[in-house]
């Protein structure tokens, strides 16, 4: 197993297990970024638990189930595009560099679990 591969999935596991709880407890900044960009504050824990659902599939693809942890990655790519894209929609730049990244850590993760 690769050195980086490693590296990077355990950092994206780490923010993604983080934003995940951040979201489920609705942290203000969650509810203030959400808000931002149009987000329905219902939405928030449902997508906090995506985000967990991509850290835990992230972990047992480091633990072995590799085409779990590839789709995982996968998963969390798509959600962080979207979530860059929401914020280009909504002209919300200031912060797009948290959405952009978790998506650059995603994107690691993806590419390193694939050349694995």
């Amino acid at each position: 197993m690769c050195v980086a591969y490693v590296v990077v999935t355990i950092a994206t596991i780490a923010a993604n297990a983080a934003i995940a709880v951040a979201d489920l407890a609705g942290a203000r900044f969650v509810l203030a970024n959400s808000a931002e960009v149009g987000l329905p504050r219902s939405w928030i824990p449902p997508l906090g638990w995506l985000k967990a659902a991509g850290a835990a599939g992230l972990t047992l693809g480091l633990l072995g189930l590799r085409p779990l942890g590839i789709a995982a990655a996968a998963g969390l790519v798509l959600f962080f595009l979207g979530a860059v894209i929401a914020h280009i929609r909504a002209r919300v730049f200031h912060n797009i560099a948290f959405p952009g990244a978790y998506l650059a850590l995603a994107i690691g993760s993806f590419t390193l679990a694939v050349t694995q």
